[in-house]
């Protein structure tokens, strides 16, 4: 039937959770554009057909096929942007450096259009904030106080703090930091914010 790999490409996306990405469909993707090719040559041929032999029979299906032409293509386009969307939610949420499992999921072209909105996204944070730029990515949500009780899950060695101080993060330590220092480290799951 026609659309329905479109649809399930769809149904695909709809089925995975916010926050995840599922491993790109390049196989149904293929499919889709071969349907898409096959649609087209048959409605060339047949508004061919219908112009010089005077045909208007063939009018319903050469419309019928147009149809499921642009279903398709409107299909692709949402499958190829919701997926832009949550790469570029990844980036928020994890920082520039995503973990092996969720590049594993992407495309080529997916990971080169993160590496230039990454360092799109940096040089618009350097040009803010002075000399050391504004990192738009601490605080996503209000923080309701300046320093933060944390727990280091893992040793991650030497940490220097904005008064220049270092801090050693080891295994099961515990530590009282400034927020915005600390919050790439927890999305990281390096550090765990202790709730008391």
């Amino acid at each position: 039937m026609f659309c329905e790999k479109a649809m399930e490409l769809i149904r695909e996306l709809h089925h995975t959770p916010e926050g995840q990405l599922p491993a790109f469909n390049e196989d149904g993707l293929r499919q889709i554009l071969e349907e898409m090719k096959a649609l087209y040559e048959q409605n060339q041929s047949d508004v061919n057909e219908a112009k010089s032999d005077g045909r208007s029979d063939l009018i319903p299906t050469i419309k019928f096929r147009h149809c499921s032409l642009l279903r398709n293509r409107r299909c692709t386009v949402a499958y190829l942007y919701d997926r832009l969307l949550r790469i570029r939610a990844l980036r928020w949420e994890y920082g520039s450096v995503l973990p092996n499992a969720l590049r594993f999921h992407m495309s080529a072209e997916e990971m080169e259009w993160f590496n230039r909105y990454k360092k799109s996204l940096a040089t618009y944070m350097r040009s803010l904030g002075g000399e050391e730029g504004l990192d738009v990515t601490q605080d996503m949500k209000p923080p309701k106080s300046l320093y933060i009780e944390v727990r280091c899950l893992r040793d991650y060695g030497e940490f220097e703090v904005d008064d220049g101080t270092s801090v050693v993060l080891k295994k099961n330590s515990q530590h009282f930091l400034p927020r915005w220092k600390c919050e790439q480290l927890i999305r990281q799951g390096i550090l765990e914010h202790v709730l008391s």
